[in-house]
């Protein structure tokens, strides 16, 4: 006997429950967190090819990061998760694998051999498990800090995702080992900061800086190099926003982008479009460094404050632009063009404040060093008190972006601000800097810097793999260690940095010597890199370098844009006294959050076909978000049932009106059995879980 679909009361009433619960949910999981338009706004390419894309939104109310994973080629499973520096040993992990009969998701760890071991805590939580026609969509989420051993404190700074794809199922998780499978990394920052969108001029127009028509080398790594020249006659304008621009299809080989102004000195740049580091570039490109814009993956379009405008064009600003794009090509991919770059939004009506741009940390000179094989060495510089008193207005500046800089060698950069001789706030942190990711940052909460406040900026470098001493310079293989501080109204101060006194570091080569008595490393003729090289690095050399840097006086550099210092005595300074350092941040546990499930979740698999190929139902019930891969195109509305394709009561999801479905039911398929409540209502059960009604239905 038929029985009897819902009624047009029934769906109704349904429908209104179901909506009452999407907007608790998603008020409740996304308050304050991004965008409005996409329930997952940031969005990376995770392997070259394309074939993994990870979609995110952050909820810094519940401190908790939702995941989208779009998987579109599924073989026997996929590997997803976090570690220090993108290493696949000892690695947080979440993992999809079978053992040819049952799917599974756990939250997992690695081992220093590369060994997965099943997490005795279940802090990755599957909210919804997919078949889409783009591929398999897994919804998950994680909080920020699960207070696990094993697992990754998410931070504000650089975060190093890592993948593996599995060929063939496994018979049980601790059977994988990363070693045998298809890995790679991926850098962003998760935690990107709550900042609303400010309103745009009315006159606003843009300009396009891109490298037309690149023909992507194909080696693991290039910086290309592209000198563009703004119209004649431009006036002066103000950026109050841009956004990348990259060519379809390279969307997991354009790493990052800059935008770079070159020096009011030279009149004439040549014209140049290859290698940065090809023999042929025209020197001038080395004074191309003032940052007009910067992007890396997984970041979205940059915007000014509202009342805030970067400068460009006009007299006394050069009308020569460096695109500097990174490509990054693992697979050493050949015949790729690319045309991306950067699209700049600005006006012709300056805003009230123009924006500045300040350097802080380290001059670029050799006498700042690493010695070799150093895991963690820091090296510090100052923005003192006397050049802020000096150079900065009465009411201050107001520091809203910041992009951090090194060269290959560093892993740690931080700059504090100290009132007082107090330690007071962090400007800007990352504990897993990479030199290969570099953005400017919007910050979560603007800066305001005072006269006679001090900024310290430290580095903190690995040179393990290095058998001489880095010295700090412009060369890729010398260092640096830069702050470039995006700030508002904007002074005549563009440098702030210092290093130490080159009298104290003839002492400390004197030193060295006297200490090895029976011969003469460093020779006062010698260029300071050469003395460097000759240093025996003995464990007296290392902490006598640590000691010099840490008490010797220092020269300041306190330079206008002109390159010329202000009015004074800066060398010989002594170092800032700070008589009280923040704390380090230590771990939240809240003992609100519930008991983390302990066993891995089963993954339902319509029909026997091997994952990938068989049907993924959607056997978890619990409050999440619609995917946002576009799905069936059609308007669906209450009482009306969507299109659909003949199919048979096997588990598949279907939406009814904006209500969704879960038809759990079985049968045999006929041409008038395509709508989910034909498999009678004994299989139909409503799910809390419903799309946004401007968006098109999740089938």
């Amino acid at each position: 006997m038929q029985v009897p679909g819902p009624s047009a009361r029934e769906v109704a009433s349904m429908y209104g429950t179901a909506v009452a619960v999407f907007l608790v949910i998603l008020v409740a999981a996304l308050q304050g967190s991004g965008p409005p338009e996409s329930p997952f706004p940031y969005r990376v390419h995770l392997d070259p090819e394309g074939s993994l894309e990870l979609s995110w939104n952050v909820s810094y109310t519940q401190e908790m990061v939702y995941f989208q994973l779009l998987v579109r080629e599924l073989k026997a499973g996929v590997l997803f998760g976090m570690s220090d520096r993108g290493e696949l040993e000892n690695a947080d992990l979440v993992v999809l694998w079978t053992d040819g009969d049952t799917a599974y998701f756990g939250d997992a760890w690695s081992d220093k051999q590369g060994r997965i071991h099943l997490d005795s805590q279940q802090d990755y939580q599957l909210l919804q498990a997919q078949r889409t026609p783009e591929g398999l969509c897994l919804l998950f989420k994680r909080p920020f800090d699960t207070c696990d051993p094993k697992d990754y404190l998410i931070e504000d700074g650089t975060v190093h995702l890592v993948y593996g794809v599995l060929e063939e199922p496994f018979g049980s998780l601790e059977a994988i080992n990363t070693s045998g499978l298809r890995i790679g990394l991926q850098r962003v920052q998760l935690l990107k900061p709550n900042i609303s969108i400010p309103a745009l001029p009315s006159d606003l127009r843009t300009m396009e800086i891109r490298a037309p028509d690149v023909l992507i080398p194909g080696k693991k790594t290039t910086y290309w190099c592209h000198i563009t020249e703004l119209p004649d006659g431009f006036s002066r304008h103000h950026i109050v926003m841009y956004e990348p621009i990259v060519t379809k299809g390279n969307e997991a080989l354009v790493h990052h982008m800059e935008v770079f102004q070159c020096s009011i000195q030279f009149e004439r740049v040549p014209p140049f479009s290859g290698p940065c580091d090809s023999k042929m570039k025209p020197d001038q490109l080395n004074y191309c460094r003032h940052v007009l814009a910067a992007w890396a993956l997984g970041a979205k379009a940059f915007y000014y404050p509202e009342e805030v405008g970067l400068a460009f064009g006009g007299a006394g600003s050069s009308r020569f632009l460096r695109l500097e794009v990174h490509y990054h090509n693992p697979l050493e991919i050949r015949g790729q063009r690319d045309s991306s770059g950067i699209r700049l939004y600005y006006t012709a009506r300056p805003r009230r404040f123009e924006a500045g741009i300040m350097e802080l940390g380290l001059v670029y000179t050799p006498l700042m060093a690493i010695p070799p094989r150093e895991t963690a060495f820091v090296l510090t510089g100052y923005c003192t008190d006397k050049c802020t008193q000096m150079a900065l207005p009465p009411s201050g500046i107001h520091i809203f972006a910041s992009q951090l800089h090194t060269h290959l060698t560093g892993r740690k950069v931080v700059t504090v601000l100290a009132r007082n001789g107090q330690e007071r706030e962090i400007v800007n942190r990352d504990d897993h800097y990479s030199p290969h990711f570099q953005e400017i940052r919007m910050l979560k909460k603007v800066v305001s810097v005072h006269p006679g406040d001090v900024l310290i900026t430290s580095c903190t470098y690995n040179t393990g793999d290095r058998d001489k001493a880095t010295v700090g310079g412009f060369g890729i293989l010398e260092e640096m260690c830069v702050n470039y501080v995006h700030y508002y109204p904007r002074t005549q101060l563009e440098l702030c940095k210092s290093a130490v006194d080159a009298g104290f570091l003839r002492k400390y080569f004197n030193t060295v010597n006297r200490f090895n008595a029976e011969e003469v490393y460093t020779c006062p003729q010698a260029s300071v890199p050469e003395q460097f090289a000759s240093v025996p690095w003995n464990s007296f050399s290392r902490d006598m370098l640590k000691a010099v840097y840490g008490f010797a006086p220092i020269s300041v550099h306190c330079n206008k844009s002109t390159a010329v210092r202000f009015p004074g005595e800066w060398d010989l300074q002594p170092l800032p006294k700070i008589t009280s350092k923040l704390e380090e941040p230590t771990p939240r546990c809240p003992a609100s959050r519930g008991q983390s499930p302990t066993s891995p979740t089963v993954v339902s698999i319509g029909g026997a076909a091997p994952m990938g190929e068989g049907q993924v139902a959607a056997a978890f019930p619990q409050r999440a978000l619609c995917p946002a891969a576009k799905l069936e195109q059609a308007s669906c509305f209450p009482g009306q049932p969507p299109p659909l394709p003949p199919m048979s009561c096997l588990p598949f999801k279907a939406k009814f009106g904006s209500l969704m479905l879960r038809v759990t039911g079985a049968g045999e398929a006929s041409p008038h059995k395509r709508r989910p409540w034909d498999c009678g209502p004994e299989h139909i059960q409503p799910l809390a879980f419903i799309c946004r009604p401007s968006r098109t239905p999740c089938l």
